[in-house]
């Protein structure tokens, strides 16, 4: 990780309503918006941040997302609009971190919590509603820009301006990226993603069906 690596904001939300699908009004918390100061990382949220659908969103292994501002600049250019921090639902904007880069159970010191990546951010069609595009799900997927899921090892508070470091890292190199990819554009890489063994049990159970 480099020495510039940080959180450049932190990001929280909760539900309200996002738009409509299929005639009814869509509520969300993927809206996230900075906050000031210090936030405590505890349970499976930030201070301040709540889901909305704890069937698909939410838990110990979604407690955190975080994503890149080089990434989020990539879209700006792709989309020619500007993009707000928080804009695709992260609590976390970093950077000087490859977040999709980041290998599965790699462990984050941020501020005094610690985090562990264990999964790739999939978008569902909430993530075109907020962009307003019907066509987003499907070039997100495609981008291979997924953003991390992380979960807390240890609570604690963290800030806009912390150094982001690495702590551990397993050897194995399977990256959300990959995971990412395994699932949304080609399902022969399901294999080598489940050699990840701190990936969410959730993912895991959907990634052995597709390498059966």
């Amino acid at each position: 990780m480099p020495e510039s690596a940080r959180i450049v904001s932190v990001n929280v939300g909760g539900p309200a309503p996002l738009g409509r699908w299929r005639g009814q009004i869509i509520h969300s918390s993927i809206v996230k918006t900075p906050v000031e100061g210090r936030v405590r990382a505890e349970g499976v949220n930030l201070t301040g941040d709540r889901q909305t659908d704890w069937r698909v969103h939410g838990g110990p292994d979604k407690a955190v997302y975080a994503y890149a501002r080089e990434d989020a600049d990539w879209w700006k250019r792709e989309l020619g609009r500007e993009l707000p921090y928080g804009m695709f639902g992260e609590n976390l904007t970093t950077e000087g971190v490859d977040c999709s880069g980041a290998v599965i159970g790699e462990r984050w010191r941020i501020g005094t919590a610690l985090l562990e990546v264990c999964q790739p951010r999939i978008p569902c069609f909430k993530l075109g509603l907020r962009f307003e595009d019907g066509t987003m799900v499907r070039r997100f997927g495609r981008a291979s820009r997924p953003g991390a899921y992380l979960r807390i090892v240890e609570e604690g508070e963290l800030g806009a301006g912390d150094p982001v470091e690495i702590v551990d890292r397993p050897d194995h190199g399977v990256t959300v990226a990959l995971v990412s990819d395994a699932i949304l554009v080609d399902r022969s890489l399901a294999a080598q993603a489940l050699a990840a063994p701190q990936l969410a049990e959730g993912l895991r159970e959907h990634l052995d069906g597709l390498a059966a």
